[in-house]
């Protein structure tokens, strides 16, 4: 009992002291009805891993909008430098995503839900203050892989900003 009770408090401590982000996209926020929010988790570093949610509140009149409705992204990120203020990453990304597709019947339109997957790749930079402060811009595009419904690219863009602890 004592070994698990030690392990188990190993563990935490890797937990506890590792760094995390919380961060909100503002360019999705200002340019659209669109609310993004992630959260980071380094497990080393040079990589994390995190999640995206994206809810679209966004109508469907809309000129300029995502297709999504809602999309939950967990990603893997590695950075390739070490540095504690500046950095560059890659990332590797799978976009679940639900949203609505056009169709005609008997020449009138109607909107048919979907879900997809989509793989993709982005990259970006971020800067940390010394504070915690973070800012952060990337871009990627990924593939929807399992049905025909959906539309075939996903867009991953941001400007985010966010603290570190």
């Amino acid at each position: 009992m004592k070994k698990i009770a030690a392990i188990i408090g190993i563990l935490m401590s890797f937990i506890v002291n590792a760094q995390q982000e919380i961060s909100v996209d503002l360019g999705d926020a200002l340019v659209m009805k669109t609310l993004e929010v992630s959260y980071e988790h380094y497990i080393g570093s040079q990589s994390s891993v995190g999640i995206s949610a994206l809810f679209n509140f966004q109508g469907r009149t809309s000129d300029f909008s995502y297709n999504e409705k809602n999309m939950f992204t967990p990603f893997f990120r590695h950075y390739f430098t070490t540095s504690k203020n500046w950095n560059y990453f890659g990332e590797l990304f799978l976009g679940i995503n639900t949203g609505e597709e056009e169709v005609r019947i008997s020449g009138a339109t109607a909107y048919r839900n979907y879900t997809d997957g989509a793989l993709g790749v982005s990259v970006g930079t971020k800067y940390i203050s010394n504070g915690g402060l973070m800012v952060s811009v990337l871009g990627g595009l990924g593939r929807n892989m399992f049905t025909d419904k959906s539309p075939v690219i996903v867009p991953r863009v941001g400007l985010n900003i966010g603290y570190r602890f």
